[in-house]
């Protein structure tokens, strides 16, 4: 793909040359997931505390930091309680990865070409197929990824078993305990069914086919929005320069980098100022039980609204917005490259 700037003077102009789009049927398939799921995996585990730090949070009654959370969990945990549920949630990962990816590739490849054949400019075809391929690999991906993410964020909320006097920030999230992933497991089928690893399914999905949606038609309007603003820049630099004019620039790997994870960046603080509220309605309902008659059931949608709304109204709901957005933007910068990356690596060599 080329950006071009066009001056009010034909004798003036640059381009501003990237590499082209990859599309699905350029790749080799069996290349593409078994490297993407060696790469996503190594992602999956340095980000995982923020993941942590985010869903106490969202869990917890009162409202902490993430400095205050973050030395709870290293006092009474230790490094490890930092990576509670990790070996569940890697699990899920792999499937959910493979069935994300190819449904993000197979509809935007699909729809861009459509819209372009029925007369759309590149950019609205670009947009609009980013959105439809995030919402439909999103749905895809929660299929796989809603029963992990219960178990796994059951694991996440267990505190330490101290009995110290003092207010121990990580305890009392659930009164359930588990040994690990294949116990919870056990503990969530024999009292919810299989019902219960689908808990907050319907959420799920309003929040990452949005938040998809919003991530990619966001990322690729930055995108070319930068380079873009690139390629002008350069033709107001080389516009009175009668050596360079009508010159191209072609952006080395560093710049290309930079500028996919500042998108990628962009994108992401967008993505979760929107949906958050939706994000922290969906880990508690997945997590949190009420008790009634001394037995546990799981809370309703109104429950948890009730709840936050009586702890901090919206602000309650915009609990571990630091950590989601610091992790999301992580995610996104280190995904965006990597799955560039992994693309560049898996094309058919013909």
């Amino acid at each position: 793909m080329s950006l071009s700037t066009t001056k009010n003077d034909s004798s003036s102009s640059s381009e501003v040359h990237i590499p082209a789009e990859i599309d699905w049927h350029m790749l080799d398939k069996s290349k593409f997931f078994f490297l993407g799921a060696a790469l996503f995996s190594g992602v999956s585990a340095a980000l995982y505390p923020m993941v942590v730090l985010k869903t106490r949070q969202q869990c917890s009654s009162a409202q902490y930091s993430c400095l205050n959370m973050s030395c709870a969990i290293m006092r009474y945990e230790g490094f490890r309680g930092f990576y509670k549920g990790f070996g569940t949630s890697l699990m899920g990962t792999i499937p959910a990865r493979a069935l994300y990816m190819a449904s993000l590739e197979v509809t935007k490849s699909n729809v861009g070409t459509a819209l372009i054949d029925h007369g759309f400019s590149d950019t609205t075809a670009t947009a609009i197929a980013n959105a439809a391929a995030g919402v439909t690999s999103a749905m895809a991906a929660q299929l796989v990824w809603t029963p992990i993410d219960v178990v796994s964020q059951r694991l996440m909320v267990q505190g330490c078993n101290s009995t110290t006097n003092t207010k121990n920030i990580v305890t009392n999230l659930n009164s359930e305990s588990y040994r690990n992933g294949f116990d919870a497991f056990r503990k969530i089928l024999c009292a919810d069914g299989p019902r219960g690893f689908y808990r907050g399914f319907g959420i799920s999905i309003l929040t990452y086919a949005p938040s998809n949606a919003v991530w990619w038609t966001s990322y690729s309007m930055v995108h070319r929005l930068i380079w873009g603003t690139f390629g002008s820049y350069i033709g107001k630099k080389n516009e009175g320069n009668l050596v360079n004019r009508g010159c191209d620039f072609r952006p080395d790997s560093k710049t290309m980098v930079a500028v996919q994870c500042l998108s990628a960046v962009m994108a992401s603080g967008v993505s979760a100022i929107v949906t958050m509220p939706f994000d922290t309605i969906k880990t508690r309902l997945q997590v949190l039980d009420s008790e009634e008659n001394g037995r546990r059931k799981p809370l309703t949608f109104v429950q948890t609204v009730k709840n936050l709304v009586n702890e901090g109204g919206l602000h309650a709901c915009y609990r571990g917005l630091g950590p989601r957005w610091v992790s999301m933007s992580m995610s996104a910068t280190t995904m965006i490259t990597t799955y560039e990356f992994l693309k560049r690596m898996s094309t058919k060599s013909n």
